[in-house]
């Protein structure tokens, strides 16, 4: 089977698994403080490997393969935090191409064990701005492909079709009360479905905006606020999948409307208000958009909008058992939620104020 012939095969066992798949699912959560606000959280955890990424791995594969950078049994190498190797192992595993994930030694024991159970070897680096460098050294060696999500994120992502987390959202909203958000709510990875949903919205002409809620150590905010894509930073994010010590290719501002930047301590406070909400666990992520969401519905309501917010839930929490959901790591790394538990409760069921987090463009 010649080169060609292999990604034909190829791209038919990707779209062969999709077809085999169901859409995720758009969870309604009432907020009774904010009168007239509707939000929803688009719940990518339902998806085989977990978590969003498997949206963008399953896009990386194709563009790859259509591209002719994948070749039959060399390798496929990635920088990751943990929920992309995830999901590109599994995809990896379907074409029976060896995989490797570059990873910051923070990263989850579990994430690490995921990858393993998909096949795939983990490439752990102390410092996170080495992974970059670390993967285009092994796929030079290997003779394999760097991946590149931060590169590759929004541009692998057809957001007019084909995978398209944008499309989903406003298909599912067809009959709801108020069916063109006024606001999507997302946290910036790679920043590629940022630009998704940011690209969308034009190209369908909804007057829909989009609000980035960027971790505390992260230089996404800052490079949006100031306009410096030069910005780094000397340390990773403390929440796993989101914010970056550099500015990705991939992290579009002129698709976003505007931004907030949210505390460590109030994300890790909201994924607990919202697994208690839900009844199930939840990624930290997922509490920064919960915040992103509280911001925005407080300005709506403050000037007499109504409307509806969906938000991403980015994955589930059990990766997280032994660090965000574990009370002695919480105590070690300084973290007291529960009083700010009780705020975000106050701010969703009471309508009492937030404090004031640091924003751009509302």
């Amino acid at each position: 089977m010649d080169c060609r012939e292999w990604a034909r095969e190829a791209i038919r066992i990707i779209e062969a698994d999709f077809q085999r798949s169901a859409d995720t699912h758009l969870i309604p959560l009432a907020m009774a403080g904010l009168p007239g606000i509707e939000l929803y959280f688009k719940d990518e955890s339902s998806h085989p490997t977990g978590s969003l990424k498997h949206r963008l791995a399953r896009s990386l594969f194709l563009y790859a393969l259509c591209n002719g950078w994948l070749k039959p049994d060399a390798p496929v190498i990635e920088a990751s935090s943990g929920s992309t190797a995830v999901s590109e192992a599994y995809f990896a595993r379907l074409l029976g191409l060896p995989f490797i994930a570059v990873m910051p030694a923070s990263t989850s024991k579990a994430k690490i064990d995921q990858i393993s159970f998909y096949g795939g070897q983990c490439h752990l680096v102390d410092d996170p701005m080495q992974i970059y460098s670390e993967s285009e050294r092994l796929a030079r060696e290997t003779g394999g492909h760097f991946m590149d999500q931060f590169t590759y994120a929004e541009r692998a992502t057809d957001w007019r079709a084909n995978n398209n987390i944008a499309e989903s959202i406003f298909q599912q909203l067809r009959f709801e009360r108020h069916p063109e958000p006024t606001w999507l709510v997302s946290s910036p990875g790679t920043g590629g479905t940022l630009a998704t949903l940011g690209r969308y919205v034009r190209y369908r002409q909804h007057c829909t905006r989009v609000f980035c809620a960027d971790a505390e150590r992260s230089v996404f905010f800052d490079a949006y606020r100031t306009a410096d894509s030069s910005l780094t930073l000397d340390c990773g994010s403390r929440i796993e999948g989101i914010g970056r010590p550099r500015v990705e290719a991939s992290f579009l501002p002129s698709v976003i409307d505007a931004m907030g930047k949210v505390p460590d301590a109030w994300s890790l406070a909201a994924m607990h208000y919202l697994a208690q909400r839900l009844g199930r666990r939840v990624g930290g992520s997922s509490g920064t958009n919960l915040i992103g969401s509280l911001i925005v519905a407080e300005r709506m309501v403050a000037s007499g909008q109504s409307g509806s917010i969906v938000a991403i839930l980015c994955d589930g929490g059990e990766r997280y058992a032994s660090t965000y959901y574990d009370d002695a790591w919480l105590k070690a790394q300084g973290f007291e939620l529960e009083p700010l538990i009780d705020q975000i409760a106050a701010c969703a069921e009471r309508g009492e104020p937030l404090p004031a987090f640091a924003t751009v463009g509302l």
